[in-house]
């Protein structure tokens, strides 16, 4: 009785993907890939993930320590803000953003009268938006790492003499490797793949803003070609995520 439905599933979930490989323009995919607009929207795409990525290394991991190793009050409360980046609509997140570091925003007029510095509108806003979407991936992965860890190897340390730091940096981050590289990857492909909190905290503009899905959404009411090719590459670097994390992430059969 189950076979039916799971087919139909199956159907309805790599039927579109299928459409988009087929109707792609084989004959004509190298020199629509060498396309400016395609190369400048690949560029700033590969940039602005990668440094959205290391942003929230940087910042998500002690947050992960901190939620998955210090019991205080409200921990839950805070765990459940980490996380509403994941069921947030993406265009809300960009509304967000805009409230708090916009030109009139909370801290944004802040920024723009002591600095001289507006966020909005820029490749730096592209790189704070995708952190903002991308960043609950990668603390959850390191937090359920580190609850997963055996923590007799930290205590041994400690009784040895080390610091917390020395323990953090040369026990904790060892062990929980694995852990980091499969969230960075996640934070990496949905940085990459962001579309609707871009599009609102830094616009649309050509060489600055325009990332790949900007790209697409663009280029598919002017050059339907363009934006299949566009979209294929976001699906290969979907496809080559997952299969990299797939003993992590999907049971193996």
């Amino acid at each position: 009785m189950l076979v039916v439905p799971a087919l139909l599933g199956l159907v309805f979930l790599i039927f579109p993907l299928a459409g988009l490989v087929i109707r792609a323009p084989w004959s004509t995919m190298g020199e629509r890939l060498a396309e400016p607009h395609v190369l400048e929207a690949l560029r700033l795409s590969l940039v602005t993930a990668t440094i959205a990525t290391a942003v929230c290394v940087v910042l998500g991991v002690p947050l992960a320590w901190l939620l998955a190793r210090v019991p205080f009050p409200g921990r839950g409360l805070v765990r459940a803000l980490v996380t509403i980046p994941l069921v947030l609509p993406p265009v809300v997140g960009g509304v967000a953003l805009l409230l708090v570091l916009g030109r009139r925003g909370l801290a944004g007029q802040w920024l723009e009268t002591v600095f001289g510095f507006s966020l909005p509108f820029t490749t730096a806003a592209v790189v704070v938006a995708e952190a903002f979407v991308a960043m609950p991936f990668l603390v959850i992965s390191v937090e359920g790492a580190l609850r997963g860890a055996d923590d007799r190897y930290e205590e041994a340390a400690a009784t040895l003499g080390a610091s917390r730091w020395t323990i953090f940096r040369r026990v904790t981050v060892p062990l929980v490797v694995p852990g980091i590289v499969a969230g960075a990857v996640l934070c990496w492909a949905r940085a990459l793949g962001e579309f609707g909190a871009t599009i609102t905290f830094a616009g649309n503009f050509p060489g600055v803003t325009r990332t790949m899905p900007l790209a697409v959404y663009l280029a598919l009411e002017t050059d339907p070609e363009s934006a299949i090719v566009l979209s294929l590459i976001l699906l290969v670097v979907s496809v080559a995520i997952l299969a990299g994390l797939r003993d992590r992430w999907v049971a193996a059969p």
